[in-house]
Order: C-alpha cells, then sequence, then structure tokens
C-alpha cells in the first residue's frame, strides 16, 4: 500500500494504489482523488475514494 501524504506519480503500480472505498476501482494519478481520516480510539484510520461522488455515495 502507497502511503496515503506521498504523492501518487506515475511509478505506482495498479496493484500499490490505494482502491476507492465505495467502488473498489484503484486510484492511479487522479486528481479527484480524496482521502477522508479521522481517529477511533486512539487510532488514526483513513479511507480513499476515486471521487467526491463516490465519498458522498459511501455515505462519509
Amino acid at each position: 500500500m502507497v502511503d496515503p501524504t506521498s504523492s501518487l506519480g506515475e511509478d505506482v503500480d495498479e496493484s500499490d494504489a490505494p482502491a476507492c472505498a465505495n467502488c473498489d476501482e484503484p486510484i492511479l494519478q487522479s486528481p479527484t482523488h480524496r482521502v477522508v481520516t479521522w481517529v477511533e480510539d486512539g487510532t488514526v484510520r483513513h479511507r480513499h475514494f476515486c471521487s467526491e461522488a463516490c465519498r458522498e455515495k459511501f455515505g462519509g
């Protein structure tokens, strides 16, 4: 898994790219990529979304 705080450059392989939490598509070089981060029980959690629309459909 790619560090979610790093830039997703051309050298990211599809198998290492984060997947959208809503549609499960790999996110490669996407200007609409969104990451939602929160703290739960003292642990930082995050979810990747390929677009704002997928984030809204997920409910978050």
